[in-house]
């Protein structure tokens, strides 16, 4: 795996000519050759709390004044994002250039559906199964303080497992996250899931508070890339979870991008205003 590039050394060069119609308005946004790409929880919103005015205005800036395209790349489903950003439905993606559910295995362009990949059509629903009952296994035989329910959600790329249960309130999510830095259930769940599960190529990152995602090897959020390498002279992405075994490390590490690690949403914005609004 390659190491993290330093940071903010390569020049920004001339805008690569639009390859179609379809791109003449990402085309127009992003004619600085720059793309900012975002993960959502803990770098652009506090996690699983909707967006903050301050936020949408930012991103509405970075577009309009300085001609920066922006992406979201998350490991959420598209209804997750939707509600985060205070949107209607999916067309309200309009607002950013790109917008990367479930690793990029969910793709919007200007706020149309470009690609649709399945983990059940890559893996088969046999090893499906057999990750989803043992998963369900382990959660019933874990000892924490309590459970709630949705141990398991099924998106389109990736399962998302949780051992309290995304139907958690915010406050029982943010005492399992402190039990978990503690205790480190979900490190260990971790481990146990590869020792059994790398036979099938199927990867597992920590993601978020309470989770860990599951995901065929190569379907990490290096996939947004593919949709981006080309247009751009400079990719930045901002993440929080960029440790090795994070759901941000592979893109914030990759070569290709400029990676920044931030410790919340307020850190984000403070960055980006140095980068982009300092002069």
């Amino acid at each position: 795996m390659s190491s993290a590039p330093a940071n903010g050394n390569s020049s920004i060069g001339h805008q690569k000519k639009p390859r179609g119609v379809e791109e003449k308005a990402m085309v127009e946004t992003g004619s600085s050759g720059v793309c900012v790409i975002f993960d959502l929880d803990g770098t652009l919103t506090k996690a699983r709390q909707p967006a903050s005015v301050e936020t949408l205005d930012l991103i509405k800036e970075l577009r309009e004044k300085k001609k920066i395209a922006v992406a979201i790349v998350s490991g959420s489903d598209e209804s997750k994002i939707i509600e985060q950003l205070r949107f209607k439905s999916s067309q309200d993606f309009r607002a950013f250039d790109f917008v990367f559910c479930e690793n990029g295995c969910v793709a919007y362009e200007e706020g149309r559906l470009v690609e649709k990949l399945s983990i059940a059509a890559e893996i088969g629903e046999e090893r499906l199964k057999e990750v989803i009952n043992f998963c369900l296994r382990y959660i019933a035989d874990l000892d924490i303080p309590i459970k709630r329910g949705t141990f398991v959600e099924y998106r389109n790329g990736l399962l998302n497992i949780s051992p309290i249960g995304r139907d958690c309130t915010l406050s029982e999510r943010l005492a399992f996250f402190e039990l978990d830095k503690r205790y480190g259930y979900r490190k260990k769940m971790k481990s146990v899931l590869e020792e059994n599960f790398s036979k099938y190529s199927l990867c597992f990152s920590i993601g978020g508070q309470i989770s860990i995602d599951c995901y065929p090897e190569g379907w990490d959020k290096r996939m947004c890339l593919r949709h981006l390498e080309s247009r751009f002279e400079k990719l930045y992405f901002f993440g929080d979870q960029t440790h090795q075994g994070g759901n941000d490390y592979e893109i914030f590490s990759d070569p290709r991008t400029d990676g920044r690690s931030v410790k919340n949403p307020e850190e984000t914005f403070q960055i980006l205003r140095q980068l982009f609004f300092s002069s």
